[in-house]
């Protein structure tokens, strides 16, 4: 007897989320895999070249080795939560505890996906400050809410008060801040730190901060956390981690500061998320934040150094950039470089100078949603040892000089 076996049209066709539509892969991971591919020297993706500090990862070792291999508490081993706790009273200008206001996370990248989760319905608004990292409009859509874009100022990157009033709506709900700023370096100075109080605690709003870059700031310059303002304690969720200052990018340690009902809200998302974040590689993270000033004091020195180097090598291949405020980063315009290939998109450059010169970039377009943004721009990053970034400037200097 023979059995036929007929299947629907509909039950043929498999389907995905129509979230996954709105955005594709990492543009900046997939130019570290170009890197890899054309051995070039990667100054996409920001990452450092260098070692941790060396009692950090004794620190490390001893934890993994000393049996702490194991699910730790969700919101963090206590230890880390203390020690966090404490630097954000002085930071915050108020009493942050433990065991109410601290989550640990699998670095800033989940901590960002968490806040949006828990604090966006879908069809809400989120504004998102542009350029922006590629990470912040996937996390909106995530969540089911909509992205809005404000640009910062094509030539000095400031924000634009009118802009940001243009932006809002009855749908607003929160606001995503990132300072000092990745990609254009700049750190936002008091007046824009007052727009930007203004409009939120006007509106109701949430302030997301991303401050992963709070310890790499230049020229005497201090950071200001949005959240130590009186008027935004209750509503700002405060973001940070371990990976740029400690040079531990690779261990996914980021943390969220943000008051008690804030707080509720996110920490079950969190849970459900990543469970906890690398139990050994946390108690190591209590040693880094007990290292001494004078481990910050030599960091900053080292930034310095990379910093002028960097701006050394675009300024004499013709790129025209402004000096980095704080962060890592440049945007770098290429428009009159000395090359055929200055015409070209961002994508397109970007791809020639990893596979031809062998010098991998950030494509400018990868930051911005709003049109026309970005087009003539590459993100270089400089958490590289000096001998590296003078090999990129060898290669740049041979074929554009």
């Amino acid at each position: 007897m023979s059995v036929s076996i007929t299947f629907s049209k509909r039950r043929n066709v498999l389907r995905v989320s129509k979230r996954t539509k709105d955005y594709q892969e990492s543009v900046i991971r997939e130019m570290t895999r170009l890197a890899i591919e054309h051995e070039a020297i990667n100054l996409s993706q920001g990452f450092p070249d260098f070692d941790p500090p060396q009692e950090v990862l004794q620190a490390a070792s001893a934890a993994i080795n000393g049996g702490h291999n194991q699910y730790s508490p969700t919101w963090g081993i206590l230890d880390l939560r203390v020690k966090l706790a404490e630097q954000y009273s002085n930071k915050l200008g108020w009493s942050v505890d433990a065991e109410r206001h601290v989550t640990v996370t699998c670095g800033v990248t989940e901590a960002i996906n968490v806040a949006m989760l828990a604090i966006l319905d879908p069809g809400d608004e989120i504004i998102i400050i542009e350029p922006a990292h590629e990470n912040f409009v996937p996390s909106a859509l995530l969540s089911g809410a909509h992205p809005v874009a404000v640009p910062l100022t094509e030539q000095k990157f400031c924000l634009d008060a009118d802009l940001l009033k243009q932006a809002l709506t009855d749908r607003t709900r929160a606001l995503m801040l990132n300072t000092p700023h990745n990609p254009s370096g700049r750190v936002f100075d008091a007046d824009e730190l007052l727009t930007i109080t203004d409009f939120v605690v006007n509106n109701n709003l949430v302030l997301i901060t991303d401050e992963i870059y709070d310890r790499i700031l230049y020229d005497g310059r201090m950071h200001v956390c949005p959240g130590s303002i009186e008027a935004l304690r209750e509503r700002t969720v405060t973001l940070g981690g371990m990976s740029k200052t400690f040079a531990i990018t690779g261990w996914r340690l980021g943390y969220i500061i943000a008051s008690s009902k804030l707080m509720a809200a996110m920490r079950p998302i969190h849970d459900y998320l990543t469970v906890c974040a690398p139990t050994p590689l946390q108690m190591a993270a209590v040693t880094a934040l007990s290292l001494p000033q004078e481990y910050y004091d030599g960091m900053l020195i080292d930034y310095h150094n990379r910093r002028d180097k960097m701006m050394s090598i675009l300024h004499t291949t013709g790129f025209e950039a402004q000096t980095p405020e704080g962060a890592y980063y440049v945007l770098a315009d290429y428009s009159n470089v000395p090359s055929k290939h200055s015409q070209k998109d961002s994508k397109s450059f970007a791809i020639w100078m990893t596979a031809e010169l062998r010098v991998a970039v950030v494509p400018g377009e990868v930051f911005y949603t709003t049109p026309s943004y970005g087009e003539k721009s590459v993100r270089f990053a400089f958490p590289k040892q000096l001998s590296t970034l003078q090999a990129a400037a060898d290669r740049m200097e041979a074929y554009f000089l």
